[in-house]
């Protein structure tokens, strides 16, 4: 298997290097709904992690939450709320939406607020070796230690600290260097430190959950391509001073930005659109195989015509691998070609372009075999256990269950106030056409779920 590295510039095998994958994704500051492109990003590592265990492989996914962070805390103001309990509504949203597009929940998800003992930790470890600063109550990271700061962004320390000056009136030794602390403003969250009240700065929080939760060295670390510089770079140099254990991270997969139509995504041009807005009108699979129909590496423009194509491309799809079989024998369809075809695809720098196109060829398959009479048992489970390596499900569309939610929703709160008004038949009625549309309602002393089946 190779991997497109961004510090190599170039393919490496890749292999971990004991007995797990240990694979750190930076995560969302969750300050407002999840967008596509956020959904874009999770899909592509919860592949890698999928195909990773479909080898044989045991991986660890350690994927935050910056909680902590001047978004959030603008957010909080705006809307008169406190930043932490807006931030946490939020990030249980997005872990709503990331349900509904099948990704995995990481094996571990952190959150700042909840690893500042670990954080202050590593910051004070790098003043103790002299990679870091304390002044006026932030704290610094002294760029110019480090002699290969700048590798991930192919940039060089000496370009990166030419013409900046050396000296700033927020108390830097030189303005390249970079907040590891920032000393506590009023109505901002802080906490206590050796340094005075403050609060981490970004690229610490992710160097110090990373060590804490996988240890000095990572074999794969993720990310959007928007990330590699500052971000990623500083986690480098804060992770490889801390330790002495280099490279930090034995591959960087970074991921395309995704467009809409031809245009970045932004709330001032009114085109951000929400995970569940695209999922009630395509479905999670078409957007799936929307995401993997190019390279991971490269930008994505997002179209209507081009998610309509793929939600037709998802139907194509189920239809072969829940087509009633018919008759066992003769002509049985074999398919381990396409298997390995697919896994030629996915070890070749996950080119998920070639492996749908493998699905799709093994649909085609599978209904000419089944339009000649013949059986093709084995060739729909192994049709369905590919498509689960990408994380598409094959399942009758669920586009209607989620645009129905409101109104199902809404018959639940009627039914509930009918039985607080004693119409008991009334309600009974409720549930009984419910369940004939194939909602189960639970009741529980908590209240009342509901699920399709």
């Amino acid at each position: 298997m190779r991997l497109y590295d961004t510090l190599a510039a170039q393919l490496v095998p890749f292999a971990p290097a004991g007995d797990e994958v240990k694979m750190y994704v930076c995560g969302v500051t969750p300050y407002d709904e999840a967008h596509i492109g956020h959904a874009m990003s999770s899909i592509i590592f919860d592949v890698v992690r999928r195909y990773l265990e479909f080898r044989g492989l045991r991986v660890r996914h350690v994927r935050n939450f910056t909680d902590v962070d001047d978004k959030i805390i603008d957010r909080a103001r705006e809307r008169g709320e406190d930043a932490l309990a807006l931030s946490r509504r939020y990030a249980d949203r997005y872990l709503e939406d990331m349900a509904l597009i099948n990704v995995l929940p990481p094996h571990v998800e952190p959150r700042v607020s909840e690893e500042i003992a670990s954080i202050t930790a590593m910051i004070a470890g790098l003043i103790e070796k002299g990679f870091a600063y304390a002044a006026r109550g932030d704290v610094y990271y002294r760029v110019a230690r480090k002699p290969d700061y700048g590798k991930l962004s192919h940039q060089t320390v000496e370009g990166l600290l030419a013409g900046e000056g050396d000296a700033s009136e927020d108390g830097k030794e030189h303005r390249a260097d970079f907040a590891l602390w920032k000393g506590a403003k009023p109505g901002e969250p802080s906490w206590e430190s050796a340094w005075g009240p403050g609060r981490p700065g970004w690229h610490i929080e992710c160097s110090a959950m990373s060590q804490r939760y996988l240890g000095a060295q990572l074999d794969i670390h993720g990310g959007g391509t928007d990330l590699i510089f500052p971000h990623h770079e500083n986690e480098i140099a804060q992770s490889e001073a801390f330790t002495g254990v280099a490279p930090f991270a034995r591959v960087w997969l970074h991921n395309g930005m995704m467009s809409i139509e031809g245009q970045k995504m932004s709330k001032s041009l009114g085109n951000v659109i929400g995970v569940r807005a695209l999922i009630e009108r395509h479905g999670a699979d078409a957007f799936r195989l929307f995401v993997l129909s190019g390279s991971y590496r490269k930008p994505l423009n997002y179209t209507e015509e081009g998610l309509a194509g793929n939600q037709r491309g998802a139907e194509r799809l189920l239809k072969a691998a829940r087509r009633a079989t018919g008759s066992t024998t003769g002509g049985a369809l074999e398919p381990a070609a396409f298997r390995e075809r697919f896994i030629a695809a996915m070890d070749d720098d996950l080119n998920t372009a070639a492996a749908t196109a493998v699905l799709f060829e093994l649909a085609t398959e599978i209904n000419r075999a089944l339009d000649g009479g013949g059986g093709a048992a084995s060739a729909q489970q192994e049709l369905l256990a590919l498509a689960g390596v990408l994380g598409l499900r094959l399942e009758e569309t669920e586009t209607g269950t989620i645009a129905a939610a409101p109104f199902i929703e809404l018959l639940i709160e009627i039914r509930r106030e009918l039985r607080a008004a004693k119409q008991f038949q009334l309600a009974d009625a409720v549930r009984t056409r419910l369940s004939g549309l194939g909602v189960t309602i639970e009741d529980s002393a908590s209240g009342t779920a509901w699920r399709i089946g």
